[in-house]
């Protein structure tokens, strides 16, 4: 598998999370995860880093991490395999403990910070299917959480991890007592809600920011002018693509020409798009398909639409 693509230059911010291997636990007990939170001190004070928010799940984390040295790649790595054979020695076990790498996105702090820290700090108690609101009734259980930075935040705790940075409350208030009463005012608000996940702001895997974030990272991209640059650009070619073809299909009346559009313009498998519209399997879409396709054959109108669909598609640029 590619490994995947890294943007580092000094004073970066990333969200950066990783998951256990097969979507095992990666800490069986509080001693496991003070264990991870001591390892993330030895990560600061080696690296660096400036540690703004974390949440620790059962079977992955969350960090948001600034990265004054540019250096995520080796203190992100250091941080999970350090972790990793502590693990390992303490369970008399031996193996991989996380699925792969770990992910980061690049933050523009400004515009997405608060709400990153909200939506992360929320995890222990938002329900597994994202379309529902968060039971009211979760508050007492966020609160009482002590393996995230929310208690930090909110100003619940009397002491905090000490590598901690709580910069970030100025996004709330200007002192800190105000902020912190901001900020659980705005978490309160958020229950009986559905939270929109930040990640559908995403641009191309790797940027959550607007166009200059944006822009910086494709220039760093570009000057590396090897292979890592040319599968970026595929990639971001293809996320992009499949954002353009999920718009048309929403747009699209004609229940054939949107299987159409997946099928032939996004790349989708016949059996993944037969689930969707109740065909048994992949055959029933192909048969759709290729009707579609004589029918335009003598159908100029259709003809003129799904040429127009397809030039749009063809005309997306990373």
């Amino acid at each position: 598998m590619a490994r995947p693509i890294r943007v580092e230059y000094a004073n970066a911010v990333y969200h950066v999370t990783a998951r256990g291997n097969e979507r095992k636990a990666i800490y069986r007990d509080d001693a496991d995860r003070r264990r991870f939170l001591e390892t993330i001190d030895e990560a600061v004070e080696r690296f660096g880093l400036l540690i703004h928010c974390y949440c620790l799940m059962p079977n992955h984390y969350h960090l948001l991490v600034e990265t004054p040295r540019a250096n995520l790649s080796a203190s992100a790595g250091w941080l999970q395999t350090t972790y990793s054979v502590r693990f390992n020695r303490r369970h008399r076990r031996s193996g991989h403990l996380f699925q792969g790498r770990f992910k980061a996105h690049l933050v523009e702090e400004d515009v997405y910070a608060r709400e990153l820290i909200k939506y992360i700090h929320l995890n222990p108690v938002r329900p597994r299917n994202k379309r529902k609101p968060i039971p009211s009734d979760r508050k007492g259980a966020l609160t009482r959480y002590r393996w995230s930075s929310h208690r930090a935040y909110a100003g619940l705790d009397k002491t905090r991890e000490p590598w901690l940075c709580l910069d970030w409350l100025s996004y709330f208030g200007r002192r800190r007592r105000a902020a912190q009463g901001e900020y659980r005012r705005q978490i309160d608000r958020l229950f009986g809600q559905v939270i929109r996940p930040p990640w559908e702001d995403l641009r191309q895997g790797l940027v959550l920011g607007g166009d200059a974030l944006w822009q910086k990272v494709r220039g760093l991209i570009a000057e590396r002018k090897g292979d890592e640059e040319i599968r970026w650009r595929r990639r971001a070619d293809a996320q992009e693509v499949s954002r353009v073809v999920a718009r048309l299909v929403s747009e699209e009346s004609d229940r054939r020409v949107a299987i159409w559009l997946r099928v032939r313009l996004s790349g989708e498998r016949m059996t993944s798009v037969a689930a969707d519209y109740g065909y048994r399997d992949g055959s029933g879409v192909h048969r759709v398909v290729q009707r579609l396709e004589q029918r335009a054959q003598v159908d100029r109108a259709l003809a003129r639409h799904l040429k127009g669909l397809a030039e749009e598609v063809s005309s997306v640029k990373s």
